[in-house]
């Protein structure tokens, strides 16, 4: 029952390899080994409208090629401008063709592979695609994402005291329709307003519909770890579906399924730690639609559109209607998150585990408000949750303690009845009741424990917070690995000195396992963040203590069981 025990627990260390192993294949681009997604759902034929054409309407008869493609400017083009457009949080990068945003800097986050810069979010260069772009579509040719656009003058940094600051784009007359885009940002916000106006300059009404997408290339982000996963690409909320990952071979493949049409919910390009969405008010009819284009770009593997298109209204001759709609970019924080719309806060994806991971993040929080440190804060964290689980703990480490106390008799039982298994079970079954030990009751209480910690790894692992965090000394930044190995040297250290304290397995073979197992588990220990290092260093060396203890107290004195490799 004692191999029963420890083959349990091997079970449990497989299956985590196994997972592991499946999230590495799909980090690299592969299909996963072990356990391969849920047959796919082949998306319908109108999700992917021809190579730079917004989707037409399941519910709307399709407009002819010639009017569903992208028109050039039929009026005289403006001359094409590019600048920037300052805050105090943003550094944004504006396009007059089209008045999009190509291009949004977060000034109070550090790049991830030069700290010294500023992270760059959304950008159009030879090495990256990732815009924001908006247009209309209908019957005729109308503004579009590709119009050149005049740019009103005004300023370009938010002054001193001021709360907003606005951009205004006005199309030429196209179609009898003229479109005017502003875009207005706020002083400490990532969330910025987007007015579109259009205006029937034409004699006959006209029913157009604003189109919203966000455009990025298939490539994982500059400074990504290689050693964990992390989820980059588009995603679609609805309270129908709720929340909705795409990965972008599926796109690419055409098996997804999202909701045709909605009156809520968001679009999003989600990648570790950052995020973009395009928010409607609730109650606005969207319609949801996602492809693969190519739009001439010259960066590889481009590119991926995740769009929405709400129509308008009819407009009659020499009137306008307007469309509000906000464009958040920047990190997933997620009390902001949740300010902004439902469910936007699921762009911080703690996937399966959410329920448990959710508060385990709120009392993160306020541990943090508490001692004014994020690493302190994850130790504290830590504590509590030993305390929390101390019963538990306790009978597990009272059970190993008491199977330690009697194991030289099973291994002398193992020895004298090698021979005859059945008779050496019964022995030890025997064993097991005279002395009232339950060979399993170190096993199922820190099984039931396994979830909230897993939770507690996506937390650390998804929480923005932890980029550019100190702790103490020399680490600098909670997100990036240690730079000198000392946590990862002493997370080692606390895993060999666990196997050394738990009983020796009387197999050789399995002895040998045991010491050899953390020695590799603790080798991608050395890669991942120093914030999730420091959180199993404290779960480790809490666990060492409170198995020091109870041992001691049941008169079991603590004994090292060095390996042998003989």
């Amino acid at each position: 029952m004692n191999d029963i025990r420890r083959t349990i627990l091997w079970v449990i260390f497989g299956f985590s390899m196994v997972l592991l192993w499946d999230k590495w294949q799909l980090h690299n681009g592969r299909n996963a080994t072990f356990f391969p997604g849920p047959a796919a759902v082949t998306a319908k034929a109108d999700a992917a409208a021809p190579a730079g054409t917004p989707a037409a309407s399941a519910s709307v008869p399709a407009p002819s090629a010639a009017t569903a493609a992208v028109p050039a400017s039929a009026a005289p083009a403006a001359p094409r401008e590019r600048f920037e457009v300052v805050t105090d949080v943003l550094r944004l990068g504006f396009d007059s063709e089209g008045g999009s945003l190509v291009r949004a800097e977060l000034l109070q986050h550090a790049d991830m592979v030069d700290g010294k810069k500023s992270f760059v979010l959304l950008d159009e260069s030879a090495q990256r695609t990732y815009v924001a772009q908006t247009g209309l579509i209908g019957t005729a040719a109308l503004p579009t994402h590709k119009t050149a656009m005049a740019v009103q003058p005004g300023p370009r940094t938010l002054a001193d005291g001021a709360s907003e600051l606005s951009v205004r784009f006005e199309s030429p007359d196209l179609g009898g329709v003229k479109l005017v885009k502003t875009w207005t940002v706020r002083r400490g916000a990532y969330d910025i307003a987007v007015r579109h106006e259009v205006v029937n300059t034409g004699t006959a009404p006209v029913d157009p519909r604003l189109y919203l997408q966000l455009v990025r290339d298939g490539n994982k982000p500059a400074g990504e770890s290689s050693f964990y996963s992390t989820f980059t690409g588009p995603a679609v909320f609805t309270q129908e579906k709720k929340y909705q990952k795409i990965e972008f071979k599926d796109i690419k493949n055409k098996k997804f399924e999202i909701p045709a049409e909605s009156t809520n919910g968001y679009i999003a390009m989600v990648q570790h730690y950052f995020a973009s969405a395009w928010l409607l008010p609730d109650g606005v009819k969207r319609e949801l639609r996602l492809e693969a284009a190519d739009i001439g770009s010259a960066t590889p593997d481009c590119c991926y559109r995740v769009q929405m298109i709400t129509p308008v209204g009819e407009v009659a001759p020499g009137q306008s209607k307007a469309v509000e709609a906000r464009l958040f970019i920047g990190p997933q924080v997620e009390t902001q998150l949740e300010q902004l719309a439902p469910g936007l806060e699921l762009v911080k994806d703690y996937g399966w585990l959410t329920i448990l991971a959710k508060p385990l993040y709120w009392l993160l929080s306020q541990l943090h408000k508490v001692l004014g440190n994020w690493g302190w804060a994850i130790v504290a964290l830590v504590v509590l949750l030993k305390i929390a689980f101390y019963w538990l703990n306790a009978k597990a480490y009272a059970s190993m303690a008491k199977m330690k106390a009697i194991n030289p008799r099973i291994t002398e039982l193992r020895e004298r009845y090698k021979d005859k298994p059945q008779q050496m079970q019964q022995e030890m079954m025997r064993i097991y009741r005279e002395e009232k030990v339950n060979p399993m009751g170190g096993c199922f209480p820190i099984m039931i424990q396994i979830p909230v910690f897993i939770a507690l790894y996506w937390v650390l692992l998804s929480s923005v917070e932890m980029r550019n965090a100190p702790w103490i000394g020399w680490v600098h930044d909670l997100s990036a690995p240690d730079p000198f190995f000392i946590l990862p040297l002493l997370m080692t250290l606390s895993s060999l000195l666990q196997t050394a304290l738990n009983p020796a397995p009387p197999d050789p073979m399995q002895a040998k396992m045991m010491w050899i197992m953390p020695l590799m588990f603790s080798v991608m220990f050395f890669f991942f963040p120093a914030g999730l290092v420091l959180y199993w260093l404290t779960n480790n060396t809490l666990s060492i203590v409170q198995q020091w203890i109870i041992n001691t107290r049941m008169g079991v004195p603590p004994q090292f069981n060095l390996p042998s490799f003989k």
